[in-house]
């Protein structure tokens, strides 16, 4: 599991990005900690980069 940095390093986003995203409901799917921490899964994280992938230029 990715901590919350390490997501937003991959996906070279900024934190309030990625919130405003989520806050739209368009953001990967994560999951919340007992200690409040977020993580996101890897293959979640990558299931998600592959459905918003654009489709290739004809």
């Amino acid at each position: 599991m990715l901590k919350l940095p390490e997501a937003l390093t991959e996906l070279k986003m900024s934190r309030a990005a990625f919130y405003r995203m989520r806050a739209r409901g368009l953001g990967p799917r994560i999951v919340k900690l007992p200690n409040g921490q977020l993580r996101i899964r890897r293959a979640d994280l990558d299931t998600w980069l592959v459905d918003h992938e654009e489709a290739p230029a004809a």
